[in-house]
C-alpha cells in the first residue's frame, strides 16, 4: 500500500469512529447565551415557567412560592406581582403558567383540590377566570408536581386549552369567561378499560396551539407518542416518540402502577411521565422534552429532524419551553436564554 493510500485509510477510519452510528442522529448541545442573572434567578424557589412578552417584559413562575414575578427588560430586579392565597386574584397550589405576547397571563392553581384557572394583566391585577367542574386528581405527577388536568395548559389569548381526558376527549377549549365550546381528540386505547384511572392517566398530556393553526396534544404517560389536529379538530396524523435516548425509557415502562391514597378519601394509579414539557417554535416546529436530559423537535409534517440537549451551569432537563421569538429559547430550571440556530 502506498503512502498515500495509508494515510487514506488512517482517515478513513478516524471518520467512521467520530461519526455517529448508523440511524443515531447527532446531538446538538445548546449552551446557555443569556438569561437572568444568578441572583436573581436563585432567589426562586422552582422557577416552572420563564416567558418574555413583547415589551421585553420577563415573567417567573415559582411554583413552590405560590407567586408570579415580573422582571425589568434589563434583569436588574425583579417584582413579585401574584402572591400566595386562596383569595381571587391569588393563587394556592399552583400547577401551570402561560403568557401571551402582550403580557397578560394565566395562573392554573387548586386551592382546597377545586382547580381553578385566573387570567391576569401583565402588572398581575386580575381580569377573569373561572372554576372546572369537579376536583383536582393528580394523574401524572413527577415526584410531588402534578403534570396533568390543569397543570398541562395552553393560553391562546382568545382561549385556553386544557388536558381533560375525564370529558372523553383529550383537549377542551374554554372561552376566558370559562365556557366548554369544544372538545378535540379522541382518546387512545391503553388496553387498560377495566382500570378508568389509569386510563385517563395514559390519555393526560399537553394541549400545544400552533401559530399557522390547529393543534398539538403530546401524550405525557406511556408510550410517548403525539398527535397533530387541524383547527377544525380534524385528526392529521399521529407519531410516535422514537430514538435511542428514548429507548430505556420504553423499555422500562411499568406493567403495573402502584396506587396513592387522594384526598378526598380514594385511590389513584401512580403514573410516571414519559415526557415533561413541550413547546411549539414560531415556524411550527414541535419540541418535546423527555424526561431523560433530550429533547426531540419535530417539523410540521411530523419527522423528527433534531435531537437536542440544553447546558447552562450543568445539563439541563427542562420543565418549560418558551420562544418569545423564532431565535430565542427560554428554559426552566435557572431561567436560561438560547439562540436557536
Amino acid at each position: 500500500m502506498t503512502r498515500n493510500r495509508r494515510l487514506l485509510a488512517v482517515l478513513a477510519v478516524a471518520a467512521a469512529a467520530g461519526a455517529p452510528a448508523a440511524g443515531r442522529a447527532r446531538v446538538q448541545v445548546f449552551e446557555a447565551t443569556g438569561g437572568l442573572p444568578a441572583h436573581i434567578a436563585g432567589a426562586f424557589r422552582e422557577p416552572f415557567g420563564f416567558a418574555e412578552d413583547r415589551e421585553g417584559r420577563f415573567f417567573v413562575f415559582d411554583r413552590r412560592a405560590h407567586a408570579v414575578y415580573q422582571v425589568d427588560a434589563d434583569a436588574t430586579a425583579a417584582q413579585k406581582i401574584v402572591s400566595i392565597g386562596v383569595e381571587t386574584g391569588r393563587i394556592l397550589d399552583p400547577t401551570a403558567f402561560d403568557l401571551e405576547p402582550n403580557g397578560t397571563f394565566v395562573v392554573a392553581d387548586a386551592p382546597n383540590g377545586v382547580e381553578r384557572i385566573q387570567i391576569f394583566r401583565p402588572d398581575g391585577l386580575r381580569i377573569g377566570g373561572f372554576s372546572l367542574p369537579g376536583r383536582a386528581a393528580p394523574r401524572v405527577t413527577l415526584g410531588n408536581v402534578v403534570l396533568s388536568g390543569v397543570g398541562s395548559l395552553a393560553y391562546t389569548g382568545r382561549g385556553i386549552l386544557v388536558s381533560e381526558p375525564e370529558s372523553g376527549s383529550l383537549i377542551t377549549e374554554y372561552t376566558l369567561s370559562g365556557r366548554a365550546f369544544r372538545s378535540i381528540g379522541r382518546l387512545r386505547d391503553t388496553g387498560h378499560d377495566e382500570d378508568r384511572d389509569l386510563k385517563l392517566a395514559l390519555n393526560a398530556g399537553l394541549p400545544l396551539a400552533v401559530p399557522s393553526g390547529g393543534f398539538y396534544f403530546v401524550f405525557q404517560a406511556g408510550v410517548p407518542l403525539f398527535r397533530r389536529y387541524a383547527q377544525n379538530g380534524q385528526l392529521l396524523y399521529e407519531r410516535h416518540i422514537e430514538g435511542p435516548e428514548v429507548d430505556p425509557v420504553i423499555q422500562n415502562l411499568p406493567t403495573t402502577w402502584p396506587r396513592r391514597r387522594v384526598d378526598p378519601g380514594g385511590e389513584l394509579p401512580l403514573v410516571p411521565p414519559t415526557v415533561r414539557t413541550a413547546a411549539v417554535d414560531p415556524a411550527g416546529r414541535l419540541w418535546i422534552a423527555l424526561t431523560v436530559p433530550y429533547t426531540y423537535v419535530y417539523d410540521a409534517t411530523g419527522d423528527k429532524i433534531r435531537t437536542v440537549q440544553f447546558r447552562g451551569a450543568g445539563l439541563l432537563s427542562p420543565n418549560s419551553l418558551f420562544f418569545p421569538d423564532a431565535r430565542r429559547l427560554l428554559v426552566t430550571p435557572g431561567c436560561f436564554e438560547f439562540t436557536i440556530d
